[in-house]
């Protein structure tokens, strides 16, 4: 197993990036919109500002480089995540609310794909959809009720069940009770598809500076150690980093996923594997693991594990954990055993952000010009383009069924002080292992 910087989707960019920075804020600067964070959220909303309005002065400023967090390190999963369970959408917003958000996020899906061939992003979009597989009973009774929620919301046109034989003419996993198949899904490069993001803000005239830290967020300023850049909106996009800006030490928990990839798999072997249209897939234990077949034919493999740091302060990049790495690659072998003497070439971690209600929100405050997107929870590749889309309306104020959806000026609570945080996060960790634990002695 070798090492890589940051991760194997950084060590596979698009010829000619080497992730030199972009030059940090000059000194003091003004803007329309400063958009803190190049991550999706960040991006995104700089992308549809400036596709609303390109007189706008869009200025992102980044800690270290486009695609540099959970953005480019991800599963590259974009999957229709509303950000709130259904039902409470629907008790909040009204009937058709659940319905209706779902539906915008099948559009994000489809929305990175049309924007990735208009800008020329390529990014390996690949929409060849998601099976969320079951590999015991508890498993298999979570996707059933899963499913029944869905069809409760006229979502079941979207979501099919599939049995054993079905699952495994898809993928050729072991032990499979069946899954769960959803078509609304995609495979992407996400540190390809970030950092084409970035140079697509800056075509259409925005600004990014990278290695530009936001130290405070004051009414319509941001204070960074290179200057102070005021305007009349800020976003805050910082997702898992935003314990790191004063003030904001409660917003966002950072938690940390892992992911490993395998060297590139051989036609023989892909043909026993499966996977034919690049589907993405899933093991649904508690602690779940994700998948996709790469562009290039290997298999990138995350989860197995959710560590917290205390304080949310995640530690230096590159990020790794063996433990976790090798968890990964045992349940790797063990659905797919033909991959028993295939290479791990690639091992790396991330940070992704929760808040304290395990809510998603976008908003945005006219008075005091404070907008935000955040809490997607390591799932937001699909829901951050849904979130720049609204934070456009309302900024442009756009008048828009966008504008109007629930998570919109969502106000999650803020995570309890250290340690209490600590000890509730892992408490709940070692919990939910148990559970996990008992779930598979039980089959």
């Amino acid at each position: 197993m070798t090492s890589t910087p940051i991760s194997f989707w950084h060590d596979s960019l698009e010829p000619g990036d080497r992730l030199e920075p972009r030059p940090a804020l000059p000194g003091d600067r003004q803007a329309d919109v400063a958009i803190v964070g190049a991550g999706f959220a960040g991006l995104w909303t700089a992308y549809y500002l400036l596709q609303a309005d390109p007189s706008l002065r869009v200025v992102v400023i980044e800690a270290e480089t486009a695609g540099f967090g959970a953005s480019g390190r991800n599963g590259g999963w974009a999957v229709p995540e509303t950000g709130a369970p259904l039902d409470v959408l629907e008790r909040e917003g009204g009937a058709g609310t659940a319905a209706a958000m779902m539906r915008e996020m099948f559009r994000a899906v489809d929305e990175i794909g049309e924007v990735s061939r208009r800008e020329d992003i390529d990014c390996g979009y690949a929409k060849g959809g998601a099976l969320w597989l079951a590999s015991d009973t508890a498993q298999l009774r979570r996707q059933q009720r899963r499913l029944a929620m869905l069809e409760r919301h006229g979502l079941g046109d979207a979501y099919e069940l599939l049995g054993p034989a079905q699952t495994t003419a898809r993928v050729n996993a072991t032990g499979v009770h069946g899954s769960l198949w959803s078509p609304q899904a995609a495979a992407v490069h996400p540190a390809r598809l970030a950092r084409g993001l970035a140079c697509a803000v800056e075509r259409r005239g925005g600004v990014i500076h990278e290695k530009t830290p936001a130290l405070r967020l004051d009414a319509r300023k941001v204070t960074t150690p290179h200057g102070v850049l005021s305007a009349d909106v800020v976003v805050r996009a910082t997702e898992a980093y935003t314990a790191s800006i004063k003030g904001r030490e409660r917003a966002i928990a950072a938690i940390g996923n892992f992911v490993i990839a395998t060297e590139p798999i051989g036609d023989d072997l892909w043909g026993e594997i499966g996977l034919s249209r690049r589907e993405l897939f899933e093991d649904t234990p508690i602690f779940l693991a994700y998948g996709q077949r790469t562009a290039d034919g290997r298999i990138v493999w995350g989860g197995c594990g959710a560590p917290y740091w205390f304080g949310s302060r995640p530690p230096p990049s590159p990020m790794r954990s063996p433990v976790i790495a090798e968890r990964l690659r045992a349940r790797l072998v063990a659905r797919f055993p033909m991959l028993r003497d295939v290479a791990i070439t690639h091992h790396w971690g991330g940070v992704m952000g929760m808040s304290r209600d395990q809510r998603s929100s976008v908003g945005y405050d006219p008075a005091t010009g404070h907008a935000w997107a955040g809490g997607f929870g390591g799932a937001g590749v699909a829901p951050t383009n849904t979130a720049g889309r609204t934070l456009a309306d309302l900024i442009t104020g756009a008048d828009t069924d966008l504008a109007r959806r629930p998570w919109v000026n969502h106000r999650s609570p803020l995570w309890e002080p250290e340690p209490l945080r600590w000890v509730g996060v892992t408490t709940m960790m070692a919990r939910l292992r148990r559970l996990e634990r008992r779930e598979r002695l039980r089959g």
